[in-house]
């Protein structure tokens, strides 16, 4: 039976710190090699769940900008321009691209506002889509992370990422599309590849974005010049683990989604160092979308989904996505749960968590949820 990767299972989805220093390398794996207990029950820093602001289609990834606005990636709802490249091979492709993808903000009392439209979309053969993936900020300007290209109906738009101008237009800064034709990883997922990618997550460091890239399995340094350079291939130290996002203390740590359906407990976070170097840092977590540090370095991990009911036809189940917190003592605690198919998370000013809630699933209920502690 075939395994999904993150580009089928995501699509799928649509159907139905710790204190760490620069100096110290602080480990979440016990001595004895067992993953850290699960605590299951709420933390106690009495987290509070509401809805900062409802009606998006598809919300990804998320960042608060220097106005105090937050920005959200709306990954749009494809089109009708079918792929006249190489496809996605069946069940997924082909895809039919548009310009349906989106960038809004959200100031502080929760009024929407179109940052940049018309951004390139695309749905597959199944009806699902895929677009904007993530946002940054460089200082003041704005950086999208756009999954696009030929063989997904985009034939005149590449996987980039692109620099939003201020008044809404774009351009292309780094065609990731052609970088990955040209160094293809060490051990690609044949039997469901993109030929574009399925970039998710996108990170500032000192004026560098970092991207995650799910499908090949790897991540990139891209600079506002555009230079693009692999930090590191997944694939070659640990095969087809779906990493999906990222985050950066000091070092990196990337969270993986892993093949389809979801086995609970079988997603790691790794930490990389800035020359490339991984290791597993922790592990016992269950389909990982999102990841963050608090002001005290604790992180918390966002969980799409658990494990569904054995015999079901589903990879995943809705309504249990959740956020653990990972103690500077190595236990977790679910901190937030009942959500649905959530996407990405941030830290406010304010010091709240803002969460993509129905980041895949019905078009008309993706929403902002704000959990004040």
């Amino acid at each position: 039976m075939k395994k999904f990767n993150l580009k089928t299972g995501v699509l799928l989805l649509v159907s139905l710190f710790l204190l760490v220093s620069c100096g110290k390398d602080n480990e979440l794996i016990n001595q004895s090699g067992q993953d850290n207990q699960l605590t299951e029950k709420k933390a106690i820093i009495n987290p509070v769940k509401t809805t900062f602001a409802t009606g998006f289609s598809f919300p990804r990834g998320l960042e608060f900008g220097p106005d105090g606005y937050l920005y959200v990636a709306l990954a749009g709802m494809g089109g009708a321009d079918r792929s006249t490249c190489e496809n996605v091979i069946a069940p997924v492709g082909p895809y039919f691209g548009g310009n349906t993808g989106s960038i809004i903000k959200i100031s502080p009392e929760g009024v929407v506002t179109t940052v940049a439209s018309g951004l390139p979309s695309q749905v597959n053969a199944l009806g699902f889509t895929s677009g904007v993936a993530d946002i940054a900020f460089i200082g003041s300007q704005l950086y999208a992370l756009v999954s696009a290209g030929c063989s997904h109906g985009n034939g005149d738009f590449p996987s980039s990422v692109v620099k939003v101008n201020s008044d809404g237009t774009w351009t292309v800064v780094a065609d990731i599309s052609a970088y990955l034709k040209s160094n293809p990883v060490a051990a690609p997922e044949k039997e469901d590849f993109e030929p574009d990618g399925s970039l998710y997550s996108m990170v500032n460091v000192r004026g560098d974005l970092y991207v995650i890239e799910p499908n090949h399995g790897e991540m990139m340094k891209v600079t506002t010049s555009g230079e693009i350079t692999r930090v590191i291939d997944f694939s070659a130290y640990f095969g087809h683990i779906v990493p999906t996002t990222v985050t950066y203390e000091g070092n990196f740590y990337v969270g993986n989604l892993r093949t389809f359906p979801l086995v609970e407990g079988s997603s790691s976070i790794y930490k990389v160092t800035p020359s490339g170097q991984p290791k597993v840092w922790a592990t016992g977590f269950t389909g990982i979308l999102g990841l963050v540090f608090d002001q005290q370095h604790r992180m918390y991990v966002l969980e799409t989904s658990q494990e569904p009911p054995a015999n079901s036809p589903a990879p995943i189940v809705p309504g249990t996505g959740r956020v653990v917190l990972v103690n500077s003592n190595g236990t977790k605690q679910v901190i937030v749960d009942g959500l649905n198919f959530p996407t990405g998370m941030t830290f406010g000013p304010d010091g709240a968590l803002y969460i993509s809630d129905s980041g895949f699933g019905d078009p008309t209920t993706g929403q902002i949820i704000k959990v004040k502690f």
